[in-house]
């Protein structure tokens, strides 16, 4: 067997890239490791030092599949001997056509559905706010705390977290109204391990009709995350997602589901409003949709999505042929290869390890997810629940250095969260889980 490196983490050469970097890049996007990537298969991750890490962050959720995952390879260079672009705008092409079918079928609710492609999970979001103010004809815009919808000025305006996403870039947009998430660990009036679901979904959905109610204008849409993906993993109860859709549906608000993040087997099957008995109007997917393609998706009710005017929504590369291609390849491997299987496996892996660790360690708060969507909230204290961000950057750096790469998430920066390739071998899973229990050790005194 040869051997495995994962030492000198940063190397020289990736030293000396970021230096480059530093001086030719904007200092806008951020890194969670220093290393430069030069490999990726599976879920092991090759740097430019010859470095080998075990990846539990999946691009931040986007090869679920794994990394250079070989239908979606091949099919990438198949297509791109026969059309690398062609904009659907101006000559149509099959695959764009195949994919939305596939879209269509794939998606909650026995209605009958349309679909529209995109680049990016903020185009999604973009554009499923003009399809339900363009159906509707009302302008405002239910969403929650903790949320993270993009960076573009609409997304943004929707996103929770200020700094680094919001602040500096002007005016948020009008019309958007945000009302609480069902956070059962921070609920207010909670135990150290937090409140019963179904405490949190009445009281929440209570706070979300006040707030309804002071405003004489209905909404056009609410857009949800069913599990919040940068606010923290954090998992909305099925009794308020079921208030809020028989809410929605009474007052005619389309409501979207943002499952940019949680979708395409992170939370287990296909999506997880499948899992939480919930049929929303529109549905976005990206991130895990392309294989690590830039493409996204909304998906719902046909009426709404014939809304716009011919020509209201589109875009030059939205659909990509090459992008096309590589989701249906993603989307045979769900169907052949067992994928909602082996989620459901990795994810009470995860678990069960996570619960462990909660025993171990007092400064673990919380552990919660769906699927193998998981996370853990790291506190300084379980009775206050204050925040551990320095020990949480503690822990990543501890296992950046030691060949895991695992990020952070939470609108305090206390939350670590695992997005670890559906494809993992046991044994690199298991290696991996080691490394970061070494790491949690290591930052216990």
């Amino acid at each position: 067997m040869p051997v495995i490196k994962r030492t000198n983490i940063p190397g020289p050469k990736s030293l000396e890239l970021m230096s480059r970097r530093n001086t030719s890049v904007a200092r806008g996007p951020f890194h969670t490791t220093s290393i430069f990537v030069k490999e990726g298969h599976g879920a092991t991750l090759t740097d430019v030092d010859g470095n080998q890490l075990i990846d539990f962050a999946s691009g931040i959720g986007v090869v679920n599949v794994g990394h250079g995952n070989r239908r979606v390879v091949d099919a990438i260079k198949e297509q791109a001997g026969h059309l690398i672009h062609g904009s659907f705008n101006v000559t149509p092409y099959e695959l764009y056509v195949r994919l939305c079918e596939k879209l269509n079928e794939a998606a909650p609710g026995s209605f009958k559905k349309k679909s529209f492609l995109a680049n990016s999970g903020a185009e999604a979001v973009e554009n499923a706010i003009k399809i339900a103010r363009h159906y509707t004809g009302r302008r405002n815009i239910v969403c929650f705390e903790h949320a993270f919808h993009g960076r573009t000025y609409l997304a943004m305006s929707l996103t929770y977290k200020d700094k680094p996403y919001r602040a500096g870039f002007g005016v948020s947009q009008e019309g958007i109204m945000r009302c609480p998430f069902p956070y059962a660990y921070r609920w207010p009036g909670g135990s150290p391990e937090g409140s019963s679901d179904e405490k949190v979904s009445v009281e929440c959905f209570t706070k979300f009709e006040e707030i309804m109610n002071q405003t004489k204008e209905v909404p056009a849409a609410v857009v949800i995350e069913p599990v919040l993906g940068e606010g923290g993993f954090i998992v909305a109860p099925k009794l308020f997602l079921k208030k809020l859709q028989d809410y929605c549906h009474e007052k005619k608000i389309v409501f979207i589901a943002d499952e940019i993040q949680s979708g395409f087997g992170r939370t287990g099957g296909l999506f997880a409003c499948l899992k939480l008995d919930m049929t929303p109007d529109l549905i976005l997917a990206a991130k895990g949709l392309g294989g690590g393609m830039p493409i996204s998706s909304i998906t719902g009710r046909a009426e709404m999505m014939d809304s716009p005017e011919v020509g209201g929504i589109g875009g030059t590369f939205g659909g990509n042929p090459v992008a096309c291609a590589s989701a249906l390849a993603v989307f045979e491997t769900f169907e052949k290869d067992g994928m909602a299987e082996k989620a459901e496996v990795l994810g009470e892996v995860l678990n069960e390890k996570l619960q462990n660790w909660k025993e171990k360690f007092s400064f673990i708060g919380d552990v919660r997810g769906l699927g193998p969507m998981r996370a853990m909230e790291l506190v300084k204290d379980r009775e206050t629940k204050e925040a551990d961000g320095e020990r949480t950057k503690k822990l990543m750096k501890y296992c950046h250095e030691n060949g895991v790469v695992i990020m952070s998430a939470g609108s305090q920066g206390n939350v670590i969260r695992f997005l670890i390739p559906l494809t993992i071998e046991k044994t690199d899973l298991n290696e991996g889980l080691q490394i970061v229990e070494k790491g949690l050790q290591e930052i216990s005194s």
